[in-house]
């Protein structure tokens, strides 16, 4: 850390699961500092403290606003429906933000950031982590160089396992109000990614089925969306965590003008096809690992990098790789498909 620049300090919000990657990744980041945790359950208070010594405990964001320790970022790690008010709060606080997926849960919410940030001249970083994975990177990459030529269709299968395991009785993960849908919670990255490469879509049409989900959530399990993309090409979008005991694949085939590729895994952590005209593929760097949480798996572990962006960018040496205009597309498309139900 060059001696000029001081340690970016991040005060997080929501210390479940996520909340304590992030907060590891920035203890033990070399330009930045914990110097804040928040969590409505006061349980947690004395396991952070061993976890993370020295670093003081709210109950909730409005107590560590009014009276902890300043910070230059809020990261915001807590319930779907939280994250919207919370960083709007941040913002007006003079705080950058960071906010777990999905920024928000409607539009209107998700405008409210991108006009807060604008008046208050603060950044917004959305954790979109595919963006991370070296396939992805790889195919944006080939995208914008045009190598593919005309694409003809895009095809992104998703299909997890989330059962009793996951959407736990008395918890938010599973109801509309709060939860918002499986495509918010579980998929919107891969939304981000096709819309990160491929651009808007138009004429959305969609199925929704609840197979297996009847009793743990108040919303489908499963959905065949179909649509084109604005740039021409069409696409589908099939998604279901209604598959038996664990995660099966998220996958994104491409068939173009100047050849066909296929980025499969459980986690699109490899490219399994790639066949393109005068094209050899090159050796890419290996993904991270799956976000394990015991019993099912998440998207690849790439928190790593976003808390690198947010130091360098804050730092004014990088520019943000997510910000809240893409966050506010990804969660305007998914508004689009779910007015269809």
């Amino acid at each position: 850390m060059s001696a000029s620049l001081p340690a970016v300090r991040f005060a997080i919000c929501g210390v479940g699961h996520i909340g304590r990657r992030h907060a590891t990744f920035v203890q033990a980041h070399a330009a930045a500092q914990l110097v804040a945790l928040i969590d409505v359950r006061a349980e947690l208070a004395q396991p952070l403290a061993t976890e993370f010594p020295g670093v003081p405990f709210f109950t909730s964001l409005e107590e560590y606003l009014a009276h902890g320790p300043a910070a230059d970022v809020l990261t915001v790690a807590t319930p779907n429906y939280l994250h919207a008010p919370q960083a709007v709060a941040g913002l007006r606080h003079g705080l950058h933000v960071v906010i777990e997926k999905p920024i928000a849960l409607t539009k209107t919410q998700a405008e409210d950031i991108v006009h807060t940030a604008l008046q208050t001249g603060r950044l917004v970083f959305g954790v979109m982590q595919n963006r991370y994975s070296p396939p992805a990177a790889w195919l944006k990459q080939i995208y914008e160089q045009g190598r593919l030529g005309q694409v003809y269709l895009v095809q992104i299968n998703c299909f997890w396992n989330r059962d009793a395991r996951y959407y736990q009785a008395d918890g938010w993960k599973g109801t509309l109000a709060q939860d918002g849908g499986t495509l918010f919670t579980q998929f919107s990255h891969f939304v981000d990614l096709l819309y990160w490469v491929f651009g808007d879509i138009t004429n959305i049409t969609a199925r929704f089925r609840d197979f297996n989900h009847q009793h743990v959530t108040e919303f489908e399990d499963s959905g065949l969306v179909t649509f084109d993309l604005v740039r021409g090409g069409s696409g589908t979008l099939q998604y279901s965590t209604a598959v038996w005991d664990r995660n099966l694949e998220s996958s994104l085939t491409v068939v173009a003008e100047h050849g066909s590729l296929r980025i499969g895994g459980q986690y699109m952590d490899k490219v399994e096809y790639c066949h393109l005209r005068d094209y050899q593929l090159p050796a890419l760097p290996p993904t991270n690992p799956a976000n394990d949480y015991g019993p099912y798996q998440g998207s690849a572990a790439n928190h790593v990098q976003v808390i690198d962006n947010v130091v360098d960018t804050v730092q004014q040496r990088g520019v943000a790789t997510t910000n809240a205009l893409e966050g506010l597309k990804v969660v305007e498309i998914i508004e689009r498909i779910y007015s269809l139900k």
